[in-house]
C-alpha cells in the first residue's frame, strides 16, 4: 500500500508517525558529469543564450566542441554535513530521522559516518549505475550488510565496467537475499541517456522482466518533474511495487520528499516496504517551487566557495575535474594556471548573480510552480 501526501495541502501529514526517512542524497564522494547544464539552461532563455555564446566561443578558440561528458563536479557537502542537513529537516517535524546517503558507485560516505559515534549506525548505501543494453539505469541499494559491503561493491563495480547482462540477476539476487537490504529503481522514467522515451520505457520493462523480483520499490524523485513522477507511480502500480521517496539532493537544499514510518530502525523500515508493500511518501514545500529555480540554486551551491570544505577544496574549481584522454582526472584549478577562462567566469558569475533576491523574484515570476502545485 503506497500513499502520497503533500505538505502544502496537508500541514499535519506527519502527525502520528514516529520517524521520517531520507533516501537518496549525495555527498562530496559522488562524481557527477556536467552534461546537465545545457538541459537546465534550455529552460531559461537568458541563461541558454549566454551558454550558447560560450559554446560558440569555445569552438572558435579550440576548433572542437566542449565535451561536458568528460568534465565532472563533486557536491559540496561532506558525509557528516549531508547527514546533519537531512536530520535537521526531519527533526523539525518532530520525527526521528533515519538517513540513508547513496553516492554514485561508492560507499565512502557510510564509511566516514560509521567512524563517528553519533552516526555509527548509518546504513551502507549506494546509487549503482547499471548499464543495460544501449542505456543505463540507477538503482538505489540501501543498507548493505557492512561485513559484505565491499565484496558486493566489487561485484557491482565489475558489472558497471564490463556489463554482462546474464550476471545482473545473480548479483541482485545475492544482494537482496539479505532481508535488511532495500533495492529501489531510482527515477525510472528519466531517459538520462537520451535514447527516446518509448525505447527507454521498453528497456525499463525488460529490466523488470529479468530482475524485477529483486527490485522492491520505484522512486518518486524530489528533483524530477511531477508529470514524470506520475508516470513512475503508474509503472510501479503495473509492476505491483510500492512507490518510495528519493530526494536526490546534490546541493545544500535538503531532500524535497521523505518517507513517513513508525519503524524504530532503518531495517524495520525496509521490512515495511519489502514484506508489507507499505510506503508513505511526503512531498515537502520546496517541491512545489519551480524546478528550474531549484536546479539553478543547486548549481549555485556547487559554484560557491566553501572555506570549511572537509577536503580543503574551498573553491568550485578545486571540486571540478576534467578527464584527460590518458584517463587522469585533473582539478580545473591546476589545469588553468592563469585562472579560469573568461567564458567560464561569465557563466559562474551569471549563476551567482541569479541568487540575488530580486533576480530570484524575477525567476519565480517567469517560472511559476507547476499548475498542479500553484497555491
Amino acid at each position: 500500500m503506497s500513499s502520497i501526501r503533500f505538505a502544502w495541502t496537508e500541514p499535519g501529514a506527519a502527525a502520528g508517525f514516529r520517524a521520517g526517512v531520507s533516501l537518496h542524497s549525495h555527498t562530496l564522494h559522488s562524481l557527477e558529469n556536467l552534461t546537465f547544464i545545457p538541459r537546465i539552461a534550455a529552460r531559461i532563455p537568458a541563461l541558454a543564450s549566454a551558454l550558447t555564446r560560450q559554446y560558440d566561443k569555445y569552438r572558435d578558440v579550440h576548433g572542437h566542441e566542449l565535451d561536458l561528458a568528460n568534465a565532472f563536479w563533486t557536491p559540496p557537502l561532506s558525509a557528516l554535513e549531508a547527514h546533519q542537513l537531512e536530520t535537521a529537516q526531519i527533526e523539525q517535524m518532530d520525527l526521528r530521522a533515519l538517513v540513508s546517503l547513496s553516492d554514485h558507485d561508492n560507499i565512502e560516505a557510510a564509511g566516514r559516518l560509521r567512524l563517528i559515534p553519533d552516526t555509527a549506525g548509518a546504513p551502507v548505501s549506494v546509487e549503482w549505475t547499471v548499464p543495460f543494453r544501449e542505456t543505463f539505469f540507477h538503482l538505489g541499494v540501501h543498507n548493505l550488510p557492512p561485513a559484505k559491503s565491499h565484496a558486493m561493491m566489487e561485484a557491482m563495480a565489475e558489472f558497471t565496467a564490463v556489463p554482462r547482462l546474464e550476471r545482473l540477476p545473480e548479483i541482485l539476487e545475492w544482494i537482496s537475499w539479505n532481508e535488511g537490504v532495500l533495492v529501489v529503481f531510482n527515477h525510472p522514467c528519466w531517459d538520462e541517456k537520451g535514447i527516446g522515451h518509448e525505447r527507454h520505457i521498453s528497456l525499463v520493462r525488460s529490466l523488470m522482466e529479468t530482475c524485477g523480483r529483486y527490485i522492491h520499490a520505484f522512486e518518486l524523485n524530489g528533483l524530477r518533474p511531477w508529470d514524470e513522477n506520475r508516470r513512475a507511480a503508474a509503472l510501479a502500480k503495473s509492476a505491483q511495487r510500492p512507490v518510495i521517496s528519493g530526494g536526490d539532493r546534490h546541493g545544500c537544499e535538503p531532500n524535497a520528499n521523505i518517507n513517513l514510518t513508525n519503524a524504530a530502525t532503518f531495517a524495520e523500515f525496509v521490512g515495511e516496504v519489502r514484506n508489507d508493500n507499505v510506503s508513505r511518501v511526503l512531498f515537502l514545500p520546496q517541491y512545489a517551487e519551480a524546478l528550474p529555480v531549484r536546479q539553478i540554486q543547486c548549481i549555485a551551491h556547487v559554484l560557491g566557495d566553501r572555506p570549511s570544505h572537509s577536503l580543503g577544496q574551498t573553491r568550485w574549481n578545486d571540486r571540478t575535474f576534467y578527464r584527460h584522454p590518458s584517463g587522469e582526472m585533473q582539478p580545473l584549478s591546476t589545469a588553468w594556471k592563469r585562472g579560469a577562462p573568461w567564458i567560464v567566469n561569465c557563466f559562474v558569475n551569471l549563476v551567482r548573480f541569479s541568487q540575488r533576491r530580486h533576480v530570484q523574484n524575477v525567476l519565480k515570476t517567469w517560472l511559476p510552480p507547476p499548475r498542479e502545485f500553484a497555491s
